[in-house]
């Protein structure tokens, strides 16, 4: 079966989402990149509720995603900080945000994926965690940062 362009886009949207929860989850328990791949592709891609299916996600992104995250964290770490207020470390700030710039970072610095698709992209990421905070646009102001110094030529 062929996928439509909007199939497709929707199913890179959802691997991001999926790339937060499993940094987040390899931060909680310390499992490693390997074993929270095989869980995330195995059960959670598709996985189905009493009324409400989970997307699939595209498992290339996905893969990509947390191997560049763990792979590159400290480089990804470094640019958040330098995003992020002085009062504010990254080690400070919560951790589902911390998942978060750490995805996000690895697409920037590892991806060919344009900077403000990334942004809009993991924006809407921050809604889905935070539908009623004021994240959203504390993510945008961070990522935007973190763009303009991974790839500047982007804008």
């Amino acid at each position: 079966m062929t996928l439509s362009g909007n199939q497709k886009r929707k199913m890179k949207s959802a691997a991001r989402l999926y790339a937060v929860q499993a940094l987040y989850q390899m931060e909680q328990t310390g499992q490693t990149v390997d074993q929270v791949r095989v869980e995330f592709l195995d059960f959670r891609f598709g996985e189905q509720f009493d009324d409400y299916e989970m997307i699939e996600g595209d498992t290339a992104v996905f893969t990509k995603l947390i191997s560049d995250a763990v792979n590159n964290q400290a480089l990804i770490d470094q640019m958040t900080d330098r995003g992020l207020v002085a009062e504010w470390p990254i080690g400070r700030i919560d951790s589902t945000l911390r998942a978060l710039f750490r995805a996000a970072g690895a697409e920037l610095v590892q991806s060919d994926t344009p900077p403000k698709v990334v942004i809009t992209e993991f924006v809407d990421v921050a809604h889905a965690f935070f539908p009623r905070g004021k994240e959203g646009r504390f993510v945008n102001a961070v990522l935007d940062h973190m763009a303009r110094e991974a790839r500047p030529e982007g804008f």
